[in-house]
């Protein structure tokens, strides 16, 4: 219960960060870096459509991919971020009249918009998917394209968030387009800096030292719907044997995980690492890499014939 309360707290409390960044800064700026909120920015500037509302309908479809590829508590927690998102931008948009709170007169007013909406924006995403959640919207492709192909989540979200720069390049201008680019690598780095380097990297690994290995294990399998391996050891100080848990997860849900030991048992020793490509069952499945290296092989064979 404690643990359901904390998580609508940080997507609460991230949507209203992001919201707020979205509708009192990158929008009034005519930034558009990437995202449904880029998309939204370029309708609401040509077509005086309201944001939240545009956000709100690109990502209905979206929600409907990520719950058939990720199952339904992942497409709840994603439908929740998406409609306080697009809520909070609408709320805040509304009580600003879409002006935010500088003149725009000058360059200078635009960059401090990308660079405050850029650190405002990441940290509330950041914060939301601390929760194990989202905002919706091109995080679900960019989080599809990483499940079922070799790149990492970043990659695809960064490919995802070029295509809508370049379109806001050719409504805004190129030099909006420059601005934009300053706000996603300032929201990305946020999101790293909140979900410990989520993003840059594909997965974490986890090794959990507990005499509770068995619960935690029952776990994971149940709630983050992935495995573990059973290690024996022996420890240096008491030179006794014990168990070594080792869990792969996604970045998004070490958080769970650490929930998940600490419940279980509060004196659990644990530690996390980068990784940076996962093979087999719940992540890139071992025989596509092995095709795509395997045509990658002919292509240069045929170039060096």
């Amino acid at each position: 219960m404690k643990r359901t309360a904390v998580e609508v707290l940080y997507i609460l409390l991230g949507t209203c960060l992001a919201g707020f960044a979205i509708a009192t800064f990158i929008l009034p700026a005519k930034i558009a870096s990437g995202g449904v909120n880029g998309i939204a920015t370029i309708a609401y500037h040509l077509l005086g459509w309201d944001p939240g509302l545009v956000m709100l309908v690109i990502s209905i479809p979206l929600f409907f991919l990520g719950t058939s590829v990720f199952g339904k508590l992942y497409g709840f927690k994603s439908l929740s971020g998406t409609v306080l998102l697009s809520f909070w931008v609408s709320l805040f948009g509304k009580l600003t009249a879409y002006n935010g709170f500088l003149p725009y007169t000058d360059r200078m007013d635009t960059l401090l918009s990308a660079v405050f909406g850029g650190v405002l924006l990441g940290s509330g995403i950041g914060i939301v998917m601390r929760s194990g959640s989202n905002t919706g919207g091109t995080d679900i492709i960019a989080q599809v394209i990483s499940r079922f192909t070799p790149l990492p989540m970043g990659t695809a979200l960064f490919f995802t968030d070029a295509v809508v720069i370049v379109l806001g390049a050719l409504v805004f201008g190129f030099e909006r387009a420059l601005f934009a680019v300053i706000t996603l690598y300032l929201s990305g780095q946020m999101i790293n800096y909140m979900v410990m380097s989520l993003g840059t990297k594909y997965a974490k690994t986890a090794y959990i030292v507990s005499e509770q290995y068995e619960t935690i294990g029952k776990r994971i399998i149940a709630e983050l719907h992935h495995g573990g391996t059973l290690i024996t050891g022996t420890g240096v100080f008491t030179g006794k044997g014990r168990t070594l848990l080792m869990a792969v997860v996604h970045n998004q849900q070490i958080n769970s995980l650490m929930q998940i030991v600490h419940e279980e048992d509060p004196k659990a020793f644990m530690f996390v690492h980068e990784t940076y490509q996962v093979l087999g069952e719940g992540f890139v499945p071992m025989q596509r890499i092995l095709t795509l290296q395997k045509k990658k092989r002919s292509k240069q064979d045929s170039k060096d014939a």
